[in-house]
């Protein structure tokens, strides 16, 4: 038989045939382009991870997963409805619920980014002709914004100068004038490295009988969280920041006032793939097949919730806060100062300003050398703060003081040195 298949063409024209008894031998020979290919592939994807540079990410996102969230994303894949995987994902919905501070059943990984969990909250809570009082701290604030609109809400904006939260009363104002179906506002702006308390202003707008929907994406697993306590009826965040997970996940928690705002709407929710009713057929006790979930990244995300809890939240909020008041007090003799009053500045992204000369083209030519000569990745400012600011985070598995000198080595090097970006005497 075997010599048979070797004269139809699966050997090389012309070549030997293998002889009697020497069946193994042939079947090896058989499998060599096979062998060869996969060889050829294992090759490629080396070169591949040799061509990909080591970085430490210390700009707004993502950070360096630990190794252990790295190796999970190998194990084998799973079907979305195999028990097993069913079974992670309820494990992963409880250590969320942990984290989130609630006791919220529909809690979820969301399959995407953190603005589709911003999408999806103000999606489910607001039809077209509803008001909404957003609270503008920053860039995500100004996004709220923009997705309300596109919904076709009426958007009642309470802003706050770059830098600074949002006053609490300025708010409660905005929201008892305008008796809002939904109030919207960021918990840590990424985009200014502003704290903002959220009791305040979740309990004016409960007050109203507005919806509380907040923004934790950067808080999220490096400030201890309280969504019941707080009165918040729909949060959401990201997995790639504090909780140093690949992007592509948004855990998202809506409460029981929420889903019943949903089941009361007047129209459908404007996305099929965001309808937190849909979403709570697969994710609760039915099980009903609405989308195939990134397994994958659920592994990862399952292990990263795992590193959290085993850490504990006080100590890890108290590991963020001390590698940012390294970072500010090793970057002080360089002329980098805080954006942002002590008392309202976030632990885990600490926006600075710029020293003297670096504003505009010299900071974004020392951020590159930053990248290209010592592998250090930082972010620079946004929106009105473009060029003006740097954003430092030390997130997750980053919030490490060794992190926080090995950024203010490079940074004293190159700022001595010639050149763009140079210190000037």
């Amino acid at each position: 038989m075997l010599h048979g298949r070797r004269a139809g063409g699966l050997g090389r024209p012309g070549g030997p045939h293998p002889q009697e008894g020497d069946g193994e031998r042939g079947e090896e020979r058989e499998e060599e382009p096979a062998r060869h290919a996969r060889q050829g592939s294992y090759a490629a994807a080396v070169a591949t991870s040799a061509a990909t540079p080591e970085r430490l990410l210390l700009g707004p996102g993502p950070s360096n997963p630990p190794a252990r969230v790295l190796e999970a994303m190998r194990r084998p894949l799973l079907g979305h409805l195999d028990p097993s995987f069913l079974a992670l994902v309820d494990e992963v919905q409880e250590r969320l619920r942990r984290l989130y501070g609630t006791r919220n059943a529909l809690t979820l990984p969301l399959s995407a980014t953190g603005s589709a969990g911003m999408e999806a909250c103000l999606a489910n809570l607001l039809e077209r002709g509803d008001d909404a009082v957003v609270g503008v701290a920053g860039v995500f604030g100004e996004r709220m914004c923009d997705v309300a609109a596109r919904i076709g809400a009426r958007v009642t904006r309470v802003e706050a100068e770059p830098g600074t939260p949002l006053d609490p009363d300025a708010m409660a104002e905005a929201i008892a004038r305008v008796s809002p179906a939904v109030v919207a506002f960021v918990h840590a702006e990424t985009s200014t490295g502003v704290l903002q308390p959220a009791e305040p202003i979740a309990a004016a707008a409960r007050e109203a009988g507005a919806h509380v929907v907040l923004d934790c994406v950067t808080s999220i697993g490096g400030l201890p969280l309280a969504l019941d306590a707080w009165g918040v009826d729909a949060a959401y965040a990201a997995t790639q920041k504090c909780l140093s997970c690949p992007p592509g996940l948004a855990p998202v928690s809506f409460g029981e006032r929420a889903l019943a705002r949903v089941r009361s709407r007047a129209t459908p929710v404007q996305s099929w793939y965001l309808d937190a009713g849909l979403l709570a057929a697969y994710y609760g006790r039915e099980r009903v097949y609405h989308h195939t979930a990134p397994i994958s990244a659920i592994y990862a995300l399952a292990e990263g919730l795992r590193v959290v809890e085993e850490e504990g939240m006080e100590a890890r909020a108290a590991r963020h806060r001390e590698a940012a008041r390294v970072l500010v007090e090793r970057l002080a003799p360089l002329g980098f100062e805080p954006l942002v009053a002590e008392a309202a500045r976030l632990p885990m992204l600490t926006a600075l300003r710029l020293p003297p000369g670096l504003e505009g083209a010299g900071e974004a030519a020392l951020r590159r050398r930053l990248l290209e000569r010592h592998g250090i990745e930082v972010g620079g400012g946004l929106g009105k703060l473009a060029g003006r600011i740097w954003r430092v985070g030390l997130m997750g598995e980053n919030a490490r003081v060794a992190c926080a000198e090995r950024l203010a080595a490079a940074l004293a090097e190159e700022l001595a040195a010639p050149g763009p970006g140079a210190l000037r005497a």
